[in-house]
């Protein structure tokens, strides 16, 4: 077996410092591979969160020599021999131990969101759309929920905006609905106050980490905002609106 050097963040919220450790590995491994060997023979007590090793529960997301990844898709073959492996929880939210972070405020976010609000159905009982609509808003439902897109957004891990941005994870959460083609709910007002998608900047940042490889920026977040400024900054919207108001349309 060969053997590879790794750095891991070991500590709490209260402070730490990386231990280095020397792993046997071998062919084929992952970091997440690795990590479970010094868990298993050096640190019994170093805490990892993980599930499926498979790149689809979302889990195991951490920072690997600086970039947010999910550990089971990272093959050690991606990086060369002499390479040292430095491992380290993401740092967008607040560590709870070692490599495990707290993600809990995630999931507050997503209860921010109008759920699904479909048309009522057709004469026929049936719920018709056109497949091109329902292709459109099926690339964000591949979504896992790794949040490595909440860690690398620079509003959410710079300047700490928590309190005004939901971050890209529920901007296609919020695309995936506004967008679907039996949905009537407006959330172009929550997405404008509450949501605050006006502060993504479009760095597309989010999509390069993606493991599910989502368009997030330019198929979700640009669109929106494009709503967001067709109902509160087009002066030509604004205009229709009044005489809409004026002449009893709606």
């Amino acid at each position: 077996m060969a053997e590879r050097h790794f750095k891991v963040w070991r500590g709490d919220a209260g402070g730490g410092q990386f231990e280095e450790y020397e792993v046997e590995v071998e062919d084929g491994m992952v970091v997440l591979d690795a990590l479970h060997r010094i868990q298993a023979h050096q640190a019994n007590d170093l805490a990892i969160r993980w599930n499926c090793k498979a790149g689809k529960c979302g889990s195991c997301s951490m920072e690997i020599n600086g970039k947010p990844k999910l550990a089971c898709m990272n093959r050690l073959s991606d990086y060369p021999e002499d390479f040292t492996i430095v491992v380290q929880p993401i740092k967008a939210f607040p560590l709870i131990k070692d490599l495990v972070t707290d993600v809990a405020w995630n999931y507050e976010q997503n209860k921010r969101i109008e759920p699904f609000t479909p048309r009522p159905r057709g004469a026929d009982g049936e719920h018709r759309m056109m497949q091109d609509d329902i292709e459109r808003v099926q690339e964000f439902r591949k979504c896992i929920e790794c949040f490595l897109c909440q860690d690398v957004c620079h509003v959410l891990r710079d300047q700490d905006r928590k309190d005004a941005f939901a971050g890209p994870r529920f901007m296609i959460r919020a695309a995936s609905l506004d967008m679907h083609p039996l949905d009537t709910a407006d959330r172009i007002p929550a997405l404008k106050e509450e949501l605050g998608v006006g502060m993504c900047n479009i760095t597309k940042c989010c999509t390069e980490v993606c493991p599910e490889h989502i368009k997030i920026t330019d198929n979700g977040i640009i669109p929106l905002k494009e709503r967001v400024v067709s109902r509160y900054y087009d002066p030509l919207m604004i205009l229709l609106r009044k005489l809409k108001g004026l002449f009893g349309g709606t």
